[in-house]
């Protein structure tokens, strides 16, 4: 039941009910039982049960209905429970028999009336909270979207200021494994990273038959990724290598990334196996300016890709 209307009852309400109760009911006392049924004390009762006892004709049904009804109004919390049980014992009201038979048909349409309130005042009371309910959804998706950018903005801004420290690392080898991790959470930091780094073991005993650097997907093609720290540009065998790796598996593509870039040989061959599938090359420096300017890997990837079916270049 509509708890705005409970808590205190409109102008509009307290008439229909000042109409309704006395039409319903035969006696006066008959009223008064009726408020005590409803939680009325005998206390607040008292003065308007001794009236009608000493004169029945000084007061009305519809006089005892309309003071009770106020008192109950200016009660306000104290008599939320009395002012809930009158307004459901009379929206539910099914006997009429109670009625004087010229007060039935009034009496039922009364009851009609004030139904027809609730249920109209229920429903608007239904819609401001699906309303507000919405709008608090609304508003929570938007801080978790402003959250979420926050959270990509910093973790990205990390990314890039270790990425700029591989440069100053002399370790070779710790810098290429290094290189690897880096560059796989900038994958995951866009969606697209479903594997980081593995390796392939042979069944027969021979030990690590393959080496794979991360694997993405994006679009519905699945990428294998190898990631190359090299002093000099990389050559036909290096690239070779993991165009090998890339064919064993018919429906994979290829990226393979470089800090030293690759010789015209091994561009070359390349472009000659984007005829078996699509082979992407991509410079590392390429990746330092994505972080810089705050760019989209998926964009990137994706242009990368379109150069390489259309334009059959392999390094754009």
């Amino acid at each position: 039941m509509n708890e705005s209307l409970v808590h205190h009852y409109p102008p509009e309400l307290m008439a229909l009910l000042i109409n309704a109760v006395p039409r319903l009911i035969k006696g006066k006392r008959d009223v008064l039982t009726f408020f005590t049924g409803c939680g009325v004390t005998a206390s607040e009762l008292l003065e308007l049960s001794n009236q009608v006892q000493r004169d029945r004709d000084s007061i009305t049904k519809f006089e005892i209905v309309r003071r009770v009804l106020t008192r109950l109004n200016e009660r306000g919390d104290a008599a939320l429970a009395q002012r809930r049980e009158v307004l459901k014992r009379v929206t539910q009201w099914d006997n009429f028999s109670t009625c004087y038979d010229n007060d039935r048909m009034e009496a039922k349409g009364y009851v009609a009336e004030i139904a027809k309130l609730v249920n109209i005042k229920d429903s608007f009371t239904r819609m401001n909270q699906e309303r507000e309910k919405a709008e608090q959804d609304l508003r929570r998706r938007r801080e978790a979207a402003i959250a979420e950018r926050h959270r990509v903005k910093v973790e990205r801004e990390e990314i890039r200021a270790n990425l700029n420290a591989l440069f100053l690392e002399s370790n070779a080898s710790w810098r290429g494994t290094a290189l690897e991790g880096v560059l796989n959470r900038l994958f995951k930091s866009h969606g697209i990273l479903i594997r980081d780094a593995f390796r392939r073991v042979g069944d027969d005993g021979e030990g690590v038959i393959e080496q794979i650097d991360g694997v993405v997907e994006l679009d519905g093609h699945v990428y294998l990724v190898e990631m190359k720290w090299r002093a000099q540009p990389l050559g036909v065998g290096e690239v070779s290598h993991h165009l090998v790796r890339v064919f064993n598996r018919s429906a994979a593509r290829g990226l393979l990334i470089s800090q030293s870039g690759f010789t015209e040989p091994a561009i070359t061959t390349c472009r000659e196996s984007l005829a078996k599938s699509v082979f992407l090359l991509g410079h590392l420096s390429e990746i330092v300016l994505l972080l810089e300017r705050d760019g989209c890997l998926k964009d990137l990837i994706r242009a990368k890709v379109r150069a390489a079916i259309v334009d059959k270049k392999p390094l754009v």
